[in-house]
């Protein structure tokens, strides 16, 4: 197990810990989940790798084309076409609608250019944009990674479950 696998398994378990938190004082979040494009599912996966997490992990859409985009997590086309799939405004879609369809609580989505190709001047390779949806808000974030498609998908992983964690965080420390 290399390093960055334990730094997700680590988070997985905070993440677990911050769930049962939740789940105990009947405060807010009690229920996860993903709606993946360039990590093709690797959230959900390192999510379900503590044992328990079907308890709070609802489920995972992966939707790796606009196609899918649109009829999976029902992103509209006008954002594709205006923002492209690669932006927070089809991130923002997809983590809301992923929390929709899933019936989670919160959701975190991402979408990105892992490379080696793919990648403009404008979006380069190692772009990734993620996003974080509640009932009352969603949030955008913008990353960009330097690495080879493998790394900046593990990458793209540990930061979509550092935004899950620090979210879960602020939602118990807020409502102490």
């Amino acid at each position: 197990m290399d390093r960055s696998e334990r730094a997700e398994i680590s988070l997985s378990r905070e993440i677990a810990q911050l769930q049962r938190t939740l789940g105990e004082s009947g405060r807010g979040i009690r229920s996860i989940a993903t709606a993946e494009s360039a990590t093709a599912g690797r959230i959900a996966d390192r999510l379900t790798d503590v044992a328990g997490a079907s308890s709070y992990v609802t489920g995972g859409i992966v939707a790796y084309s606009n196609d899918a985009k649109m009829e999976l997590l029902g992103v509209n086309s006008s954002t594709l076409s205006q923002f492209g799939a690669v932006s927070a405004e089809v991130a923002r879609e997809m983590a809301e609608g992923g929390r929709h369809r899933l019936k989670a609580d919160i959701c975190v989505s991402d979408s990105g250019i892992a490379g080696p190709g793919g990648g403009t001047a404008s979006k380069p390779v190692g772009l990734f944009y993620f996003a974080t949806a509640t009932p009352s808000n969603s949030r955008a974030y913008e990353f960009r990674f330097v690495g080879d498609r493998v790394s900046n998908k593990e990458a793209a992983v540990v930061a979509a479950l550092t935004l899950l964690r620090d979210y879960l965080v602020e939602c118990c420390e807020t409502q102490e």
